[in-house]
């Protein structure tokens, strides 16, 4: 599973990732029930994990450990997105992502190679994204979404009560005018997003942020973020809609809706 590559050693931790959310809002569990996610890995590990973390999130998964048995995967169809490992035991991935791309079909490199090379291949391939070891699910989830919006609409915006968020543009907008947050309140945002309604741990929050865009968080940093958000969203920060404190827990997210244009 992603968590298991970014929390290598933190069983604890792993299973807060995958605690299935009570209520999955209105972003995502729609379009789920009918999309299947091929993983082409070839640890074993990892591949256990990750059809964990997704099948908790609403996915059918199936999972295959060679170049060869992704080529005969890709004759029998069905498949909504493809997760591809850039070296496998009998080649690497770029021609299992020719393939699959031919038939229109998105493609996301889970990979450890992350030199400039390997990764101006994989978009030249027609890649969705290209993305590195080690990584958080959180993240990844968010990617998987993106992608399979991207192949079957022009937009994918999140609404949080009267703050929108345009994923693929990477900008939030409360009442039509946009608003200017650093890159750790952006991701701390979308993991709100993400979870509408749902009552998330301090701890969960630290781990789907921790040293986004190369900072170091910590539960005090946490409380500043979460500070700085309500002041940039609210309409009254002491009284917050958006950002809501359960306390002894966390915080839960106000309501959330999925437009598209």
């Amino acid at each position: 599973m992603i968590a298991y590559v970014i929390l290598e050693n933190n069983s604890r931790k792993n299973k807060e990732f995958l605690r299935k959310s009570e209520n999955m809002g209105g972003v995502t569990k729609e379009y789920k029930m009918n999309d299947k996610i091929l993983i082409v890995e070839d640890d074993k590990g990892i591949v256990k994990h990750l059809t964990e973390l997704l099948i908790e999130e609403g996915y059918a998964v199936e999972a295959v450990g060679t170049k060869q048995e992704a080529l005969l995967k890709a004759e029998t169809g069905g498949f909504s997105l493809v997760l591809i490992d850039l070296t496998l035991p009998d080649g690497n991935g770029y021609t299992v992502c020719t393939v699959f791309r031919q038939q229109k079909i998105p493609v996301i490199f889970l990979t450890a190679a992350d030199d400039e090379a390997s990764v101006v291949t994989g978009f030249q391939l027609g890649a969705e994204d290209y993305v590195t070891k080690p990584f958080r699910a959180g993240e990844l989830l968010c990617r998987i979404r993106l992608a399979l919006h991207r192949e079957k609409k022009d937009s994918f915006l999140l609404r949080l009560l009267d703050v929108e968020i345009d994923i693929l543009k990477g900008t939030v907008k409360k009442k039509g005018e946009e608003l200017f947050l650093t890159a750790l309140e952006y991701r701390l945002l979308l993991v709100f997003a993400g979870h509408p309604k749902e009552v998330l741990t301090r701890e969960r929050l630290l781990d789907e942020i921790w040293d986004a865009a190369g900072e170091y968080v910590n539960d005090n940093t946490l409380t500043v973020y979460i500070k700085r958000l309500r002041e940039k969203l609210e309409k009254d920060p002491t009284k917050p809609q958006l950002i809501q404190t359960v306390r002894g827990i966390g915080y839960r997210a106000g309501e959330a809706d999925e437009i598209t244009k």
